[in-house]
């Protein structure tokens, strides 16, 4: 079935540069100019994944990003930004964005960006995984379904949420370098980010732990990363 992607940017032509290399990969575009109709779109169109401009009129991309998560649509979001502090690319993963790429850009490395995150997507829905499943006191990883429970409530995640906290749980107990999770889930050339790392561990401690200030299952390893821990059943 052919890939459905949404392109959200005020620019027109960006927004058709982006959609005709797109589609000349084999995607289907449906794009927007404006925040309001994107999210339109988002309901009407239900696309696999998002390219979204941070400033729109009507309704920016940040505010989509946080409506989307909020209600629990999971779909992966690419985030366009003409900025490029760090402090801007922070806000757009906090909101709940994959990805992250900063004008001008190439369009190839977008397309590149994009084949990234639909493969890890594709990983995660193609029942193809056959690892075991794995309990602890108050998880369950169910790999086969690509779906983790928290005290038998399923969490709502996001594509890297769910990476990100499967990698811990299959490191139960042992400290995973920050370096490690960035060579393993984030596929960029560039030099670690730590706050973008810490960025979504903060997201999933929101989702399960009593006072995130002070978790129990995600220990942050001063110097080195962080170390899941739960006791096996």
């Amino acid at each position: 079935m052919t890939v459905k992607i949404l392109v959200v940017d005020d620019e027109e032509n960006l927004l058709t540069l982006i959609a005709h290399n797109l589609e000349k990969e084999g995607f289907t575009t449906v794009t927007a100019q404006e925040g309001n109709e994107a999210w339109h779109l988002l309901a009407q169109e239900k696309p696999d994944l998002i390219i979204l401009d941070l400033m729109l009129p009507g309704r920016d991309g940040l505010q989509i990003c946080r409506d989307m998560r909020r209600y629990n649509i999971n779909t992966p979001v690419i985030m366009l930004t003409a900025c490029t502090a760090e402090a801007e690319r922070i806000q757009g993963f906090e909101a709940g964005a994959d990805d992250y790429i900063t004008k001008p850009f190439s369009v190839r490395e977008l397309v590149v960006r994009v084949k990234a995150v639909l493969r890890r997507m594709n990983n995660r829905i193609t029942p193809e995984n056959t690892e075991a499943e794995i309990s602890t006191s108050n998880f369950v990883l169910k790999p086969d379904n690509y779906e983790i429970f928290f005290q038998g409530r399923r969490l709502e995640l996001t594509l890297k949420e769910y990476e990100l906290l499967e990698l811990l749980l299959r490191n139960n107990g042992k400290v995973l370098k920050r370096e490690v999770l960035w060579e393993l889930l984030w596929d960029y050339s560039d030099k670690i980010n730590s706050r973008v790392i810490d960025v979504h561990i903060n997201r999933i401690r929101t989702k399960i732990e009593l006072d995130s200030g002070n978790p129990r299952y995600i220990k942050t390893v001063r110097g080195l990363g962080y170390k899941f821990e739960d006791s096996q059943k």
